[in-house]
């Protein structure tokens, strides 16, 4: 049985890390580079940084903070946002990211995908979806930090994807993004009817017990938390320490 996993989703507008709310609203949180140090020291499973500024959508902000997150931080990195091409991707990875996160991309070049997975392996590419729902209780999917809804269904994405050599999906709840309700559990029991590659469920986590109820009520692979860690005196130690007490078995780092 794969180890559970706890990740940090750090959001970056400009040069400072923010926090928001439905894709909508947000609040600065912090510098990254002092963010990855700290989650270093708590023993991070993973990292998470996502450039979500629509109106610079380059990457070459995220191409500059990888070196420098390496020198304080040895937990995996991945590092998504305005990755438009092959070269992008490869540009990343060779600055020292781990793995890349597509979204919009995946609709407009699917290939790109294939691309990715076969000349660095199908592990270094996660593919973000962005969900809403509609007013008949089905799944939307949005690119563009979602503000354009996109035609494909769920299922047909996420088959899409795989074929194309998807190694993970972070599926991410629009409505649900920064309220600290907890995590939109039958959206992800639907994606995991579907998908069969490992899933990093986001967006609403807001106690243990939410992180709780999503990794024993689905079969998660992993767990981002943002508001989490951003807005409580939680950590990632202190949450993986609440979840073991409950059996809830987490990789070695």
């Amino acid at each position: 049985m794969l180890k559970k996993r706890i990740i940090p989703i750090m959001q970056l507008i400009d040069d400072k890390l923010v926090k928001t709310k439905q894709f909508d609203t947000w609040r600065a949180v912090g510098d990254p580079i002092k963010s990855a140090s700290v989650y270093n020291s708590q023993y991070t499973d993973e990292l998470v940084l996502l450039n979500i500024n629509r109106k610079n959508r380059s990457i070459e902000q995220l191409a500059r903070l990888i070196p420098e997150i390496a020198k304080v931080s040895f937990m995996p990195l991945s590092v998504g946002g305005g990755i438009r091409s092959f070269s992008d991707a490869a540009y990343l990875i060779n600055q020292g990211a781990d793995k890349v996160i597509i979204n919009s991309s995946a609709y407009k070049n699917p290939d790109l995908i294939n691309q990715i997975a076969s000349e660095f392996g199908q592990q270094a590419i996660i593919i973000s979806i962005d969900i809403k729902i509609d007013e008949n209780g089905g799944y939307r999917l949005y690119s563009q930090c979602g503000k354009k809804q996109e035609e494909s269904s769920l299922a047909s994405h996420i088959a899409q994807c795989q074929a194309s050599g998807a190694g993970e999906f972070m599926i991410q709840s629009i409505e649900h993004d920064g309220m600290m309700d907890g995590f939109n559990i039958p959206l992800l029991q639907q994606v995991m009817e579907f998908a069969h590659i490992p899933i990093i469920g986001c967006s609403g986590s807001g106690t243990y017990q939410h992180l709780h109820e999503a990794f024993t009520q689905t079969n998660i692979s992993a767990l981002g938390c943002g508001s989490l860690f951003n807005f409580s005196d939680s950590n990632p130690i202190r949450a993986k320490s609440y979840l073991t007490n409950y059996g809830i078995a987490f990789k070695k780092v």
